[in-house]
């Protein structure tokens, strides 16, 4: 066997829990988990959205359709989608259903300890009540925060994804972002391959949100690391680009 493949191969595996001391890990000293949620300046430009109750029939399709209807769209129309509809799928990627303390909150989807190592930012493009630019998803307070808005966000979508052209043409793109230590306050060196589950779970309760809105979305792996971490505004050390999903009427 190639030695290289099967030293990658071993980050599928769970050989690692058998070395980690666990009595060691900062959950275990007693240190205070880290925030839900990374904070922000009190009076920073926020964006409110509706509440799942609010929200009405959004999104009403019923589970065996959205599963059946689920597949990968990398063809947009040239309309946008709904505020309401954004806040929708942002409810079922990593709404908060309870917050248990500072550091843990059950979400709608899945996580490994109730960690949660995910920020969510938006590459806004064509959203009815949104001014273009990036945002980043505050679960708690169910609210957007306005980071940025640079230049050419189209073209560096695409430049970010290596040339996949539809991220360029989407309504909106899903951005996460991981924070390691999230996950590694709890399970040290075996929090890395959870982490990378926790994104599957969060990405495919975006494909069947986005069938129960008629959207489409392409999950995306492949991308410039240090291009995207550059775009999103993050350090690429403590906090870095994991996963891509553009979102928009399917074509």
């Amino acid at each position: 066997m190639n030695h290289e493949l099967n030293r990658y191969r071993e980050f599928l595996k769970d050989n690692i829990r058998q070395q980690v001391d666990f009595s060691q890990t900062d959950q275990r000293r007693q240190v205070l988990p880290p925030p839900v949620e990374t904070p922000f300046p009190p009076d920073a430009r926020r964006v409110r959205l509706k509440s799942i109750r609010e929200l009405g029939d959004i999104g009403a399709l019923d589970l065996k359709s959205a599963i059946a209807r689920r597949e990968s769209c990398r063809d947009y129309l040239d309309e946008p989608i709904t505020l309401d509809e954004l806040s929708f799928l942002l409810w079922a990627t990593q709404g908060v259903r309870l917050k248990l303390d500072a550091g843990h909150a059950l979400r709608t989807v899945p996580s490994a300890g109730c960690r949660h190592a995910f920020e969510t930012r938006l590459c806004v493009l064509n959203v009815e009540g949104l001014e273009w630019g990036i945002y980043r998803y505050l679960p708690l307070e169910h609210e957007l925060l306005f980071e940025q808005a640079p230049e050419n966000l189209e073209m560096n979508l695409v430049r970010g994804t290596l040339g996949q052209r539809f991220t360029g043409e989407a309504a909106v793109v899903f951005a996460w972002t991981a924070i390691p230590y999230r996950m590694e306050w709890r399970y040290g060196l075996a929090a890395h391959k959870v982490i990378a589950l926790d994104a599957g779970h969060v990405c495919q309760n975006l494909y069947l949100a986005c069938e129960a809105i008629g959207a489409g979305t392409c999950a995306i792996a492949a991308y410039d690391q240090t291009g995207m971490d550059r775009l999103l505004g993050v350090d690429g050390e403590e906090e870095f680009t994991i996963y891509l999903a553009p979102v928009g009427r399917k074509g």
